[in-house]
């Protein structure tokens, strides 16, 4: 049976890959897509990107909503002209949206889904984490209908990535997702909610390559997988030898499939206050238990993603 399955996402480019590779997997039912609006993406142009994207598979009726646009503590942002590039998609193009977004904010519709089954839905977290925080503050009932939460986020062990994308923070410790809102972290972290963490650690392993570039553009069979090589195409020449990491496909396959990777169990806090190590992600015995991606089977990774990004579903 599909695990039953909500996106969280800034809708950044690697999200585009990680949602629709669950989209397109017979591994998940994917119930509801929200957009972290603190993150890469905009709020409007993050749902009709979502929108877009679902007009590419066989299931457009996916209800699509935004949260709030400011993180639920400080004045953490992207920078703007990346925010910009994500919300035009590059310059690339994709099909109009078939439905308009719901008329619910993304805690209202994860709320509405969480209640709506019987049975605890999985959540794959690919941005800021405040849409979920403000759920579980507004309804923390809701957190023992979540069987687990798979949180793209944090670095633990490696050095964060804030300096690659503005050099003027400085701030040599924290990932971006955590870094926006870190207090959205710890809210998780104290719910109590299961948490597998899939940290720059494990996503730095893995690299976009020409060679699995090459690899999709030999089979494309869908829609999605048409789009994907488009968009990948694209990204190489503007990132050109600089290197791209697999930072939320990684995580949506780990989240549909686990038995590809290895985990550890660590207990972490979050660093909330300003300064050099805002946002920094610690393992400490007075932290709170997370379960931590370590590593991932490469080839089955790369095997799996292009399977199921070329599978047509009824």
């Amino acid at each position: 049976m599909p695990l039953r399955l909500m996106i969280d996402t800034d809708v950044a480019f690697d999200d585009w890959m990680a949602v629709l590779f669950l989209l397109q997997s017979p591994l998940v039912d994917v119930c509801a897509l929200t957009v972290a609006a603190t993150g890469e993406a905009h709020a409007r142009p993050g749902m009709q990107t979502l929108l877009r994207l679902l007009a590419l598979t066989t299931h457009p009726d996916i209800p699509v909503a935004a949260g709030r646009r400011k993180p639920l503590t400080g004045t953490h942002t992207f920078p703007l002209l990346l925010r910009l590039v994500m919300d035009v998609r590059f310059g690339l193009k994709l099909p109009k949206a078939r439905k308009r977004p719901v008329k619910e904010t993304a805690v209202q519709l994860l709320a509405r889904q969480l209640r709506a089954n019987d049975e605890q839905t999985t959540i794959v977290a690919l941005g800021p984490l405040t849409n979920l925080a403000e759920l579980l503050l507004v309804e923390p009932s809701l957190g023992a209908k979540i069987a687990m939460i798979y949180i793209m986020g944090g670095a633990l062990d490696v050095p964060g990535n804030i300096p690659e994308v503005n050099a003027r923070i400085k701030n040599p410790y924290a990932e971006w997702n955590v870094f926006v809102d870190p207090y959205a972290l710890d809210v998780l972290l104290r719910s109590g909610v299961p948490l597998t963490l899939v940290p720059l650690d494990v996503t730095n392993q893995y690299q976009l390559t020409p060679a699995f570039i090459k690899r999709l553009g030999q089979h494309q069979s869908t829609p999605a997988a048409e789009f994907l090589y488009r968009a990948l195409r694209r990204l190489a020449r503007v990132v050109g030898a600089r290197p791209y990491y697999f930072w939320d496909p990684l995580t949506a396959v780990v989240a549909a499939c686990p038995e590809l990777a290895t985990f550890r169990d660590e207990c972490i806090r979050v660093i909330q206050e300003e300064g050099q190590q805002s946002g920094r992600t610690i393992i400490d015995p007075v932290g709170y238990p997370v379960r931590v991606c370590v590593t991932v089977d490469p080839a089955a990774f790369e095997d799996l993603f292009l399977s199921e990004v070329n599978h047509t579903r009824e």
